[in-house]
């Protein structure tokens, strides 16, 4: 039982900041999507970031740093 929650903590503690990277990410780039791709918005992540990617360059810093990080 021990050597369980060894393994699971820092499982738990991985996935717990990937998604809380992944919320600034989207709270980083959200005002922009809906300034530059609200015709989009309803067609998924992968056709949001496409758009997003179209307007790069009036994105705000924040936003273009998200992209950026991820590789986009």
């Amino acid at each position: 039982m021990t050597r369980f929650l060894f393994a699971v903590v820092p499982l738990v503690l991985l996935t717990s900041a990937a998604s809380a990277q992944q919320q600034q990410g989207r709270d980083a780039c959200s005002r922009d999507a809906s300034r530059f791709c609200r015709a989009h918005l309803s067609e998924g992540d992968q056709v949001v970031l496409a758009c997003l990617k179209e307007h790069r360059s009036r994105l705000s810093k924040a936003c273009q740093q998200t992209l950026a990080d991820n590789g986009q």
